[in-house]
């Protein structure tokens, strides 16, 4: 009856053994393997058990999950052999299961000319990915020697000079380089999944739309998951054709991956409303259904500020969907926040909820920075028993603007600052977006403001792979 080939597990079983080894001998003379158990414990300071098979059907009985090398003369036929024709010499072991498939009646690609010779070593390795192997051929053929190597043994071993020392040093030493092997397979691939994440994240995050509009952007951006460049924070700058300039900024609960890439869904679906005409109460309500379908579970919601500031840049409406009022500074004036009494729910919380829009004064050259709730919610004083909170931020920025500073100068102070206070790096996402506007600086070039420079993003080393020249596209 045919036998059914074991699943081959995920982890070598070496990584799972504790001194003992064993050892699964493929060859179709048993008298041909003279080296017993005690000879090969004694060489090896450690218990070897050995099995035998003598053909790869019984081969793929006897490879359960506590072989740790499997030792394949190369003469072996293909096919032949009964299933049962084999009897282990020493400590045939218990049954087992594994875990990956394979297909003892496939054969990859031939990959020399001699792969012929090498087909039960090419069987062998399909059926024991994870398995250290050694290849067992005549003295004189060196060539198909090294050929097996090449095509996947970690070492080969002459009949004529196989003796327990030699071959227990063989078993260790194919047993560790499959093990390194394995090792450095898994961080390249980690590595190349992380550059392949940081690509589509980076491609993920807003490019503000704003020529013509005469208003100076600038904007930092800090997930706070560790070695992510997308947290769950959000944020947009559009001009329609209007003249009208639309700002956002939102915070979706939670820190992980699902948070992000809702994130970059409500931003996407804010600023396609924004382009279609909509604008406060009903642009919102959408932006709740689209949060209510793209969801995981009922308790997710998000907050939201939207700004449209008119195209003479003199005077904005504000909603707030339970989110922190933005911080106006006029010119020569102390920042303060805007009025907050009139805002909303948090989008997910309520049905038929409703966010009225505030009319707000700017003035002729103003600042209006937008922020999330990771930037008032670190922790100062002794033992850091209480919140920066926004009367805190008021002060800190306050102090910062009599110091000169603007753009993006104010904004990288700000988020310093903020971080020395915690006394390390903050655990929530930060993002802050600042707008400006400068009719001396418009006069000067001309009716329009120079282009704004992209926003700065924290983010983590660049993975050692990265390739030469490569550029952070804008934000």
């Amino acid at each position: 009856m045919p036998v059914p080939v074991p699943q081959q597990r995920s982890v070598p079983a070496a990584e799972t053994s504790h001194g003992d080894l064993t050892l699964l001998v493929i060859e179709d003379d048993p008298a041909g393997t003279t080296i017993t158990v005690p000879e090969l414990s004694a060489a090896a300071g450690t218990r070897v058990r050995i099995r035998t098979a003598r053909n790869l059907t019984e081969a793929a009985r006897l490879l359960t999950d506590d072989v740790d090398c499997i030792l394949l003369d190369l003469a072996l036929p293909l096919t032949g052999g009964g299933a049962g024709a084999g009897t282990p010499t020493a400590d045939a072991g218990t049954s087992g299961t594994g875990t990956g498939t394979a297909d003892s009646g496939s054969l990859p690609e031939p990959v020399s000319e001699r792969a012929g010779e090498l087909a039960a070593l090419t069987h062998v390795l399909g059926i024991a990915p994870q398995h250290a192997v050694l290849a067992l051929t005549a003295q004189d053929d060196t060539e198909l020697a090294a050929e097996a190597v090449r095509v996947g043994a970690q070492d080969y071993l002459f009949r004529g000079e196989l003796d327990a020392r030699v071959l227990s040093r063989a078993i260790r030493y194919a047993v560790e380089r499959k093990r390194a092997d394995t090792a450095q397979h898994q961080l390249t691939e980690s590595r190349l999944r992380a550059q392949e994440n940081a690509r589509l994240e980076r491609g993920l995050l807003p490019t503000p739309l704003l020529d013509g509009s005469g208003l100076s952007f600038a904007a930092r951006y800090r997930p706070g998951r560790s070695r992510a460049l997308l947290g769950g924070d959000f944020y947009d700058v559009v001009r329609t054709p209007d003249g009208t300039v639309h700002a956002m900024i939102g915070d979706v609960c939670g820190h992980g991956p699902d948070e992000a890439a809702l994130g970059v869904e409500l931003r996407i679906a804010w600023r396609a409303l924004t382009l279609a005409g909509l604008c406060g109460d009903e642009l919102l309500s959408t932006l709740q259904q689209v949060l209510e379908h793209e969801r995981q579970s009922e308790e997710i919601f998000a907050t939201l500020c939207t700004v449209d500031i008119a195209p003479d840049g003199r005077r904005a409406g504000l909603c707030l969907a339970g989110h922190p009022a933005p911080l106006l500074a006029r010119h020569g004036l102390p920042a303060r926040l805007l009025p907050y009494q009139d805002g909303g729910p948090a989008l997910g919380l309520l049905p038929r909820a409703r966010w009225p829009r505030r009319q707000v004064e700017l003035g002729g050259a103003w600042s209006l920075m937008m922020y999330t709730d990771g930037l008032i919610e670190g922790r100062v004083g002794t033992g850091g028993s209480e919140r920066l909170g926004q009367d805190g931020m008021v002060a800190m920025v306050n102090s910062r603007l009599e110091q000169g500073l603007a753009g993006e100068e104010l904004l990288e102070a700000a988020v310093a600052e903020v971080r020395e206070l915690n006394g390390g790096e903050l655990t929530d996402d930060v993002a802050v977006l600042l707008l400006g506007r400068d009719p001396e600086r418009i006069r000067r070039w001309g009716g329009s403001a120079p282009r704004s420079h992209p926003a700065s993003v924290d983010r983590p080393p660049s993975p050692p792979a990265r390739a030469a020249g490569a550029q952070r596209p804008p934000l």
